[in-house]
């Protein structure tokens, strides 16, 4: 009996509450990178997770400029067919190869859209994706509905399973669903980042499904952060330049992180996973997206597949959240 599931909007897949987040497994030498990874650590990792029921991994073709989807290419290929996990992706960000540093390009023109999924189906040697997500809205010029016509096209040609949206607006939402309905967003969501509540309404009014991801915050709660943790980092780990990792709001951070000690030590279980826990209890969540470089970290989460908050920890999440001033948005799920 593996960890429950629930309905990712109307795709047909019934995903776990948790999934394998492989933006680290992109590796270093990049701009948004998490330092250097070992690539064996990764596939590791992941298949620990498949292994202990997950059954969804989300990465993106940026992650390492395609390295990503790579490893998770070749650690699926190590998974006995049945028991592979769904394989959620982005598109919609182009690179320079030449400088690598350099922040890609949001773009959503359908040419490049379709070059885009060709080119992540070889790299995660399948023949269709299973949840295929629009990185951020286009900075090209591309009109939305350019673009989430050319998603919609992706699955009546059986490219795609299902096409998605991450990092949009409510109205940018509205205006996607007016042309063919949006069947999951992914926003970024955590205790400290609460910003995209309204968002999150608005798919569980819209049987869309919610796949929130950095809800531990990049790891600033998981319990095991600290301001010298912070200064030891890899130059090449974006977190560095974070202003969350930064001054009185790495202190306010770390802060809320302490304040949920008592509650995982209460339920036996790690801060990592009350703080995953907590982003599920919004109504409309319907998974999470959690990053790991090793098995052992997977542990470390896996609990909040199972993990259930009551009334009165979200009100001690509540108030501890008001007290440090940590983030921004609701302090408390919306009922």
């Amino acid at each position: 009996m593996g960890p429950p599931t629930r309905p990712l909007g109307t795709t047909g897949m019934d995903i776990t509450r948790v999934g394998f987040g492989a933006w680290a497994a992109g590796g270093g030498g990049w701009a948004f990178s998490w330092g250097p990874q070992d690539d064996d650590d990764s596939v590791a990792a992941l298949r620990h997770a498949v292994e202990s029921g997950v059954n969804w991994v989300d990465t993106a073709a940026a992650y390492g400029l395609g390295h990503s989807e790579e490893v998770v290419g070749r650690a699926v290929q190590g998974i006995p067919p049945a028991d592979r996990p769904y394989i959620f992706t982005k598109c919609g960000l182009r690179w320079d190869s030449s400088d690598p540093y350099k922040p890609a390009r949001r773009v959503g023109a359908p040419a490049s859209l379709r070059e885009e999924v060709e080119a992540s189906l070889t790299r995660l040697q399948v023949d269709r994706i299973d949840l295929y997500q629009l990185h951020w809205p286009a900075e090209d010029g591309t009109p939305l509905e350019s673009y989430w016509s050319t998603l919609l096209e992706l699955k009546d040609e059986g490219k795609i399973r299902a096409p998605a949206l991450c990092n949009h607006s409510v109205a940018q939402l509205e205006a996607a669903e007016r042309l063919g309905h949006v069947d999951s967003l992914q926003p970024p969501f955590s205790a400290i980042r609460r910003t995209a509540a309204a968002e999150i309404a608005w798919c569980a009014a819209h049987s869309t499904g919610v796949i929130v991801y950095s809800p531990m915050q990049a790891g600033l709660l998981t319990g095991t952060f600290s301001a010298e943790r912070v200064a030891g980092l890899h130059k090449d780990d974006w977190r560095a330049r974070s202003p969350e990792f930064q001054g009185e709001r790495l202190e306010r951070n770390l802060a809320l992180a302490d304040a949920l000690r008592p509650i995982a030590a209460e339920r036996g279980t790690t801060v990592a996973a009350v703080a995953v826990a907590w982003a599920l209890a919004w109504p409309g969540v319907t998974g999470a997206i959690v990053g790991a470089r090793s098995a052992a970290q997977v542990d470390g989460w896996l609990p909040a597949a199972t993990l259930e908050l009551s009334g009165n920890e979200l009100d001690r999440v509540a108030s501890a959240i008001t007290s440090t001033g940590a983030g921004e948005g609701p302090a408390r799920p919306l009922a």
